[in-house]
This record gives structure tokens, C-alpha cells and sequence, in this order.
């Protein structure tokens, strides 16, 4: 079977679903017994979105080859719990990098190098290396229809259109129905002109998502399917919902793999979904809750944590619980502990940067001092680590080099000749460019037998996990912190990956991103693990 492609773009405004759009159709062809790849493109001009501030585009995801990706990868990974890579994901930034770079190689002959045909036949050839070996391959172009970044992108897909035929690829417009709450009606007049600029560049959706706050009757339906010259099936509503991971279900009530089987000529799709709708009513209505104090600093933006918060949602499904997460600003914190008070465990996640550093410090006494489960990730482990060590064993100037670049006592500090995961020497300065000089993607890491970590694990003895950070834990205190009760459960080569406190009910901190491999039907053991002892230890 030759791979068929389904293109999914998004009109009116962004941030309407595009992606958990184009997850749960995936999600769905999936559990029909098909290979499904995904990609996402980007049309800004970074090169990727390591360099951006998470309150600038949310989080960066970190795929197992140690590519810095979009959020929405996560998405696919987290519902089609499989691993992607960086042929998933890329930027026009990316594009016109590997253009100029052929053109500088002289591999274009000497032509006048433009946007069609070079640009677009790139972006083509990337489109087609991600669906190399997938039945299906699902690409969400970022971004609205009508931005000028996008028309590239948009040329890529009607040229494709034309190549292949009506019976390989298809196109998905996400779109927004909105409430005009005075009057009382959905509109439909926004849609009928995004659907428009799509017919005016040469493409013509096939299926129209239409979100929105309440259900479209009949009629609305109708007047769609007419105005947009789609079939009367193939307007689906996406209404709000309790959970993200509902998506797929409600997609399939509405009948969306009717006119896609019909336009790709599959026959019937019947989808076995009783696992994935078991876990959406655990997530939705829960025998048991906890409450969670998550001290960050990106509060403003919670898509800064996008995948610790979905990893959450994953162990409580599998748990039959509700997280709660109480969030705290770590800022805050520096001057009112009680915000603690109330919590049944404590989570420390990543971060970058000094702001923000002392409340965390502070919750991490807390935690130790008082008994609380406590699981610290990255920058939570590292700040452990200086927390024991200025507490436990005295270490007054104990610090992180990110932090104070002249500290005596450099507990937490930067290798500057670094082995990646491909086996390259890196090198890693203080004033090396931001920009893939950080330790990213997959590593093992061995566990010490007897260890919590290794409990969570399922007593394996080598796990792997991902990474995005660029200062370590320094091996020239582990004897110390070793002889006054903190064990090193977990290295990497030598690198310490993972701590936890010896006489604690569980406090745990690791080096890794243990977020970004949690997925709905397989949680990330570690904070299965963390949630687990959470409701055990659970304050009356």
C-alpha cells in the first residue's frame, strides 16, 4: 500500500487543536491496525525552538534521537504511544538552512535558487522521508491559513495533491465555529471565508473539524457542508471537553472515519478503542484524588509543562486517581512556606536560570525535613543536591555553576569536553552558543539494586530516558553525600543520573525528563511510582 496522506490545517485563529486534532485521527487509524507516522511543521524561521522561552512558545519537547521539537510531538507520542523522531518535526528555518547550504555546494547548477520550485520541492521531500515505511502519514502545518509564512507550505500540499491523487492524499480544516453570545448563534461566516483562501491557493478540504462551545444542529451542518462544497458527513464537531484524550472517542461518535475511509477508498475502519475508553473514564470520573504542590517559575504559561502535566494525568488514569496540582510560584514561596501546608507531595520539575531558585530550595527542606513525597527532575535534582549540602553536611557556599560561575564549592557544574549520545566530542562552555550544546535525547542509565528508583522501574537494572540540560552533578562530593545518607540510585557513564535520601518515605530527584516518555496507555514508571506513593502517604 502506498502511503497516504492526510493534511490537517487550522483556519480563523491559531491554537484551536490542531494538534490533538490530528492525534486523534492518527490515534484512531492506529487502533484500526494501520502504521501511522506524524509530522509537524513549523513555519517560523528558528531553526527549532530550543532557543525560545517556554513563556514564548510553551515547552520544548526532546524526541528520543535528541532533536528540541514542538509541543505538539509530545501530543503524538503521549497518544499513539510510540517514539518519533526528528524527521517529525521541522521549521522553515530548517528548510531554508538546507536550501542555501546546497546552493552554497553548487548542487543546484547554477540556477536562481526560489521559493518554487527549491523551497517547495524541500519541503516535500521532508514531507515524504517522515512517511517512509507508514500506511498513513498526518501532517499539521502550524500556524493559520492566510499567514504568510505558511503559503509555501500550502504550495507543497496542493503540488502534492496534484503528483499523487484524490485517493492518497486528503485535506482536514480545523476551524472555529463562534458563539455570538448576545445573540445566541454559532457563525459560521468565519469559516466559509478560511475555507475560501484555502480554495484561492488551489486546495479544497475534504472534511471540516469545526470546534466549538456547543453542538452544531442539523442545519448548521448543512449550511457547512454546502457553503464549504463538503459532503453533509463530513463536517465533524469538536466540542470543548472534560479530557483531551476524549478527542479520539468523540471523533469516532461523530463518524469521522466514514468520509476518510470513503476519499482513501479503505473500506470499514473499526477501530478497538475499550482500552483507551476505560482510561478516559478513570480520567473523568476517579475513585481517589491527591493533591500535588508544583513549585515552577513558568506559571504564566502552563504549557511550559506540558508534558509533566499530561505524565500526571497518565499515572492517575492508571491509578484510578485525580491529581490535583496545586501550583505554586516559586517566587512566592522564598517568603510563605504555609503555601505547603496543604499538600500531599511536592514536585520540583526543570528550569533554566536563577530566579526563582530559593523558593524551590526552600520546598526542598520542606519535603526532606517533613516526611513529604518529593520528586525532583533536572533542575529539582541539582537543587537537591545543593539543598543537602548546604543543610545536611554544611556546605554553606554550596552552589551550581549556572548560578555562580566562581563558586568555591561547585556542587553542580559544566563538562566541557562532553561525549553526546552519538559518541561526538562536544564542546560546552559558559559562552557557547544556546543552541544544541546541551546534553538532549536518549541515555542509559544504570540502577543500583534495593533503590526506590529501581522498585519504580520494575527492578530492571538498565533503563533509558531522555535529557535536555547542560550542567551535571559533580562526582568530587559523592563520597560525602554517600556517608550521610543521600544514595546515587542511577549513573550514566560515570554521570550521576538519579538520588534519593536513604531515610525518607520516598524523595527521589532525577537527572533525566522522565515526562517525556509517559504516555497514556504506558505511564512513565518513575511518576507512576511518585503518584503511587503520593496516595499512600496521603495527609488524612
Amino acid at each position: 500500500m502506498s502511503v497516504k496522506y492526510i493534511f490537517v490545517t487550522g483556519g480563523v485563529l491559531s491554537s484551536l487543536g490542531k494538534g490533538i486534532t490530528s492525534s486523534s485521527i492518527a490515534t484512531l487509524l492506529q487502533h484500526s491496525g494501520y502504521n501511522v507516522s506524524i509530522l509537524k511543521i513549523d513555519p517560523y524561521i528558528n531553526v527549532d525552538p530550543g532557543t525560545m522561552s517556554p513563556l514564548e512558545h510553551g515547552e520544548v519537547f526532546v524526541t528520543c534521537d535528541g532533536a528540541e521539537t514542538d509541543l505538539d510531538i509530545g501530543h503524538y507520542e503521549r497518544f499513539l504511544n510510540k517514539d518519533f523522531y526528528k524527521t517529525n518535526n521541522f521549521t522553515t528555518g530548517q528548510v531554508y538552512m538546507s536550501v542555501i547550504e546546497n546552493e552554497r555546494k553548487g548542487k543546484y547548477l547554477g540556477k536562481t535558487i526560489q521559493i518554487v520550485p527549491h523551497i517547495v520541492d524541500e519541503i516535500k521531500a521532508r514531507i515524504k522521508l517522515a512517511g517512509e515505511r507508514s500506511d498513513f502519514l498526518v501532517v499539521e502545518l502550524g500556524g493559520t491559513v492566510g499567514d504568510i509564512e505558511g503559503m509555501p507550505y500550502l504550495e507543497a500540499m496542493r503540488q502534492m495533491k496534484h503528483e499523487l491523487s484524490n485517493k492518497q492524499v486528503i485535506s482536514i480544516h480545523v476551524t472555529l465555529i463562534p458563539l455570538v453570545r448576545a445573540a445566541g448563534e454559532l457563525k459560521t461566516k468565519p469559516t466559509q471565508h478560511s475555507v475560501q483562501e484555502l480554495r484561492r491557493i488551489g486546495i479544497s478540504p475534504q472534511i471540516l473539524v469545526a470546534r466549538c462551545e456547543r453542538n452544531l444542529d442539523k442545519e448548521l451542518k448543512r449550511k457547512l457542508a454546502m457553503s464549504c462544497d463538503v459532503d453533509d458527513d463530513s463536517v465533524i464537531v469538536a466540542e470543548d471537553t472534560e479530557s483531551i484524550y476524549k478527542c479520539p472517542l468523540n471523533f469516532l461518535e461523530e463518524g469521522i472515519l466514514t468520509p476518510i475511509a470513503r476519499h482513501l477508498e479503505l473500506g470499514v475502519l473499526e477501530p478497538k478503542m475499550d482500552n483507551w475508553d476505560m482510561l478516559v473514564k478513570k480520567i473523568i470520573a476517579p475513585k481517589s484524588q491527591i493533591s500535588i504542590g508544583f513549585v515552577g517559575k513558568y506559571l504564566s504559561l502552563k504549557e511550559s509543562y506540558k508534558s509533566l502535566i499530561e505524565s500526571l494525568i497518565h499515572a492517575g488514569a492508571n491509578t484510578d486517581t485525580r491529581v490535583n496540582i496545586k501550583w505554586i510560584d516559586s517566587e512566592r514561596l522564598e517568603e510563605n512556606i504555609s503555601l505547603l501546608y496543604d499538600v500531599d507531595s511536592i514536585l520540583i520539575p526543570g528550569g533554566f536560570g536563577e530566579r526563582g531558585i530559593n523558593g524551590k530550595l526552600k520546598a526542598i527542606t520542606y519535603a526532606r525535613e517533613n516526611n513529604i513525597p518529593m520528586l525532583g527532575i533536572c533542575l529539582g535534582m541539582q537543587l537537591s543536591l545543593i539543598e543537602f549540602a548546604r543543610n545536611v553536611l554544611g556546605i554553606k557556599e554550596a552552589n551550581s555553576v549556572e548560578f555562580d560561575l566562581h563558586t568555591k564549592e561547585p556542587i553542580i557544574y559544566l563538562i566541557e569536553d562532553f561525549i553526546d549520545a552519538q559518541g561526538n566530542v562536544q564542546l560546552r562552555t559558559h559562552t557557547s552558543p544556546m543552541g544544541g550544546t546541551m546534553r538532549l535525547g536518549e541515555y542509559e542509565c544504570h540502577l543500583k539494586e534495593g533503590t526506590k528508583l529501581y522498585e519504580s522501574y520494575g527492578k530492571q537494572k538498565l533503563i533509558k530516558e531522555r535529557h535536555r540540560h547542560r550542567y551535571e552533578a559533580n562526582p568530587a562530593y559523592r563520597e560525602l553525600f554517600e556517608q550521610n545518607g543521600m544514595i546515587i540510585s542511577g549513573e550514566s557513564n560515570g554521570l550521576i543520573e538519579s538520588i534519593e535520601l536513604a531515610h525518607h518515605p520516598w524523595f527521589v530527584g532525577v537527572q533525566f525528563h522522565p515526562e517525556f516518555t509517559s504516555r497514556l496507555q504506558r505511564p512513565n514508571p518513575v511518576i507512576l511510582d511518585f503518584v503511587r506513593q503520593t496516595l499512600a502517604h496521603k495527609k488524612a
